[in-house]
């Protein structure tokens, strides 16, 4: 299996814009929270959190290629648990809906870094130290909170055991760990 740096500069040699970058670092730091909840392999699924996205501008997130071409740049790189969570995280590039925890926490946990980050913007003046576990939960209530954010798929959480409030708690303390290299 690669390393947490082997990772990092695999996902600088695909991924150009900042933001993603950014975003791929959030879904590190949450999955790392969430394996360590579940005690369960916290480099694995932080790595993982790393790569998801590998190829979100190779295939201009098109989702009949976006996981099964990241499947094609990581095969062989990571464990098969974790290349298949990669790929399922967006059940609708596969057809195939998510059976494992990996699969579920894969799906919540970078769906809700998307949902924190949207948080903050549309409070410019607020820093993510500001954002209380409740405000993520009224904006998964929004109509329109984020345009790329799915409600279905944070709420994956609570098919691996963690209610939604205890996960939007766990997933802002984790991105708060970052915060400082997110600009957030």
């Amino acid at each position: 299996m690669i390393t947490r740096n082997e990772a990092l500069k695999m996902l600088e040699e695909n991924i150009q814009a900042e933001n993603m970058i950014k975003h791929s670092l959030a879904s590190e730091a949450v999955l790392r929270a969430m394996a360590k909840y579940l005690d369960k392999n916290e480099e694995e699924w932080g790595i993982a959190g790393l790569l998801h996205d590998i190829d979100v501008e190779i295939t201009n997130a098109d989702p009949n290629t976006h996981g099964p071409y990241a499947e094609h740049l990581l095969k062989g790189k990571i464990t098969d648990e974790m290349l298949d969570a990669i790929v399922m995280h967006n059940e609708v590039a596969t057809g195939k809906e998510r059976t494992t925890e990996f699969q579920h926490a894969l799906a919540a946990g970078e769906t809700i870094t998307g949902l924190i980050t949207a948080t903050t913007l549309v409070y410019p003046d607020k820093k993510l130290a500001s954002v209380k576990t409740k405000s993520v939960t009224k904006r998964m209530k929004q109509k329109a909170f984020a345009a790329s954010v799915k409600r279905e798929n944070i709420l994956e959480c609570e098919k691996i055991g963690i209610p939604l409030p205890e996960f939007a708690d766990l997933a802002v303390n984790a991105m708060r760990t970052v915060s400082d290299e997110l600009g957030l």
